[in-house]
Protein backbone atom coordinates (compact mmCIF):
# COMPACT_ATOMS: atom_id res chain seq x y z
CA UNK A 1 0.00 0.00 0.00
CA UNK A 2 1.34 3.70 -1.17
CA UNK A 3 1.24 6.81 0.86
CA UNK A 4 0.94 4.69 4.09
CA UNK A 5 3.51 5.30 7.33
CA UNK A 6 2.09 2.46 8.99
CA UNK A 7 2.64 3.40 13.15
CA UNK A 8 4.32 0.09 13.81
CA UNK A 9 5.21 -3.16 12.05
CA UNK A 10 1.94 -4.32 13.25
CA UNK A 11 -0.44 -2.14 12.37
CA UNK A 12 -1.14 -0.95 8.75
CA UNK A 13 -2.77 2.50 9.56
CA UNK A 14 -2.85 5.90 8.53
CA UNK A 15 -1.74 8.54 10.96
CA UNK A 16 -4.22 10.98 9.30
CA UNK A 17 -6.87 8.80 10.48
CA UNK A 18 -6.02 9.62 14.00
CA UNK A 19 -6.11 13.31 13.85
CA UNK A 20 -9.69 14.70 15.02
CA UNK A 21 -11.30 17.69 14.47
CA UNK A 22 -14.42 17.04 16.03
CA UNK A 23 -14.96 18.23 19.64
CA UNK A 24 -13.27 16.07 22.25
CA UNK A 25 -16.25 15.32 24.44
CA UNK A 26 -19.87 13.87 23.78
CA UNK A 27 -22.36 16.11 24.81
CA UNK A 28 -25.46 14.98 25.65
CA UNK A 29 -28.20 16.21 23.20
CA UNK A 30 -29.12 19.81 23.77
CA UNK A 31 -26.33 20.72 26.67
CA UNK A 32 -24.23 23.24 26.23
CA UNK A 33 -20.86 23.35 25.86
CA UNK A 34 -19.74 26.00 28.75
CA UNK A 35 -20.70 25.81 32.06
CA UNK A 36 -24.21 27.67 32.86
CA UNK A 37 -24.42 29.83 35.84
CA UNK A 38 -25.89 27.36 38.13
CA UNK A 39 -23.07 24.63 37.72
CA UNK A 40 -20.52 27.43 38.36
CA UNK A 41 -22.42 28.69 41.68
CA UNK A 42 -21.17 25.38 43.59
CA UNK A 43 -18.00 26.01 42.71
CA UNK A 44 -18.02 29.83 43.28
CA UNK A 45 -19.75 29.48 46.94
CA UNK A 46 -17.21 26.74 47.92
CA UNK A 47 -14.24 28.81 46.66
CA UNK A 48 -15.46 31.38 48.52
CA UNK A 49 -16.23 29.75 51.47
CA UNK A 50 -12.60 28.20 51.30
CA UNK A 51 -10.69 31.52 50.63
CA UNK A 52 -12.59 32.88 53.31
CA UNK A 53 -11.58 30.47 56.00
CA UNK A 54 -8.05 30.76 54.79
CA UNK A 55 -8.45 34.84 55.51
CA UNK A 56 -9.89 34.47 58.35
CA UNK A 57 -7.13 31.51 59.76
CA UNK A 58 -4.61 34.44 58.79
CA UNK A 59 -5.71 37.54 60.69
CA UNK A 60 -6.79 35.32 63.63
CA UNK A 61 -3.30 34.36 63.69
CA UNK A 62 -2.62 38.02 63.66
CA UNK A 63 -5.08 38.86 66.07
CA UNK A 64 -4.24 36.47 68.58
CA UNK A 65 -0.49 37.48 68.42
CA UNK A 66 -1.64 40.66 69.08
CA UNK A 67 -4.15 40.15 71.73
CA UNK A 68 -0.98 37.95 73.66
CA UNK A 69 1.40 39.55 72.90
CA UNK A 70 2.55 40.57 76.56
CA UNK A 71 1.94 36.32 78.18
CA UNK A 72 5.06 34.38 77.68
CA UNK A 73 5.00 30.83 75.22
CA UNK A 74 2.11 28.87 77.46
CA UNK A 75 -0.83 26.70 77.05
CA UNK A 76 -3.03 29.09 77.79
CA UNK A 77 -1.55 31.22 75.17
CA UNK A 78 -1.72 28.57 72.38
CA UNK A 79 -5.35 28.10 73.49
CA UNK A 80 -5.98 31.76 73.31
CA UNK A 81 -4.18 32.29 69.54
CA UNK A 82 -6.45 28.77 68.10
CA UNK A 83 -9.90 29.93 69.87
CA UNK A 84 -9.06 32.90 67.64
CA UNK A 85 -8.21 31.60 64.44
CA UNK A 86 -10.72 29.62 64.73
CA UNK A 87 -13.32 31.88 65.53
CA UNK A 88 -12.36 34.50 62.50
CA UNK A 89 -11.79 31.49 59.87
CA UNK A 90 -15.42 30.41 60.45
CA UNK A 91 -16.67 33.89 60.73
CA UNK A 92 -15.15 35.41 57.76
CA UNK A 93 -16.17 31.85 55.40
CA UNK A 94 -19.55 32.71 56.67
CA UNK A 95 -19.42 35.77 55.18
CA UNK A 96 -17.72 35.28 51.96
CA UNK A 97 -19.72 32.30 51.48
CA UNK A 98 -23.23 33.97 52.42
CA UNK A 99 -22.07 36.44 49.62
CA UNK A 100 -21.02 34.33 47.33
CA UNK A 101 -24.82 32.71 47.66
CA UNK A 102 -26.60 35.29 47.17
CA UNK A 103 -24.98 36.74 44.28
CA UNK A 104 -25.35 32.86 42.58
CA UNK A 105 -29.23 33.01 43.49
CA UNK A 106 -29.80 36.22 41.73
CA UNK A 107 -27.18 35.36 38.91
CA UNK A 108 -29.24 32.50 38.61
CA UNK A 109 -32.75 33.90 38.86
CA UNK A 110 -31.88 36.93 36.67
CA UNK A 111 -30.36 34.24 34.43
CA UNK A 112 -33.70 32.40 33.98
CA UNK A 113 -36.22 35.61 34.25
CA UNK A 114 -34.03 37.05 31.31
CA UNK A 115 -33.42 33.76 29.14
CA UNK A 116 -30.49 35.64 28.37
CA UNK A 117 -26.63 35.16 28.92
CA UNK A 118 -24.54 38.55 29.25
CA UNK A 119 -22.76 40.45 31.35
CA UNK A 120 -25.67 42.38 32.38
CA UNK A 121 -27.03 39.49 34.78
CA UNK A 122 -22.98 39.32 36.32
CA UNK A 123 -23.75 43.06 36.88
CA UNK A 124 -27.17 42.85 38.12
CA UNK A 125 -26.51 40.08 40.58
CA UNK A 126 -23.64 41.87 42.18
CA UNK A 127 -25.43 44.98 42.60
CA UNK A 128 -28.77 42.90 44.01
CA UNK A 129 -25.69 41.06 46.34
CA UNK A 130 -24.26 44.29 47.47
CA UNK A 131 -27.58 46.31 47.81
CA UNK A 132 -28.83 43.61 49.50
CA UNK A 133 -25.75 42.89 52.10
CA UNK A 134 -25.62 47.22 52.39
CA UNK A 135 -29.19 46.97 54.05
CA UNK A 136 -28.64 44.69 56.82
CA UNK A 137 -26.71 47.05 58.51
CA UNK A 138 -22.97 45.52 57.60
CA UNK A 139 -20.23 48.08 56.61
Amino acid sequence: VTGMSPLSPYLNLDPRYLVQDADEFILPTGANKTRGRFELAFFTIGGCCMTGAAFGALNGLRLGLKETQNMAWSKPRNVQILNMVTRQGALWANTLGSLALLYSAFGVLIEKTRGAEDDLNTIAAGTLTGMLYKSTGRV
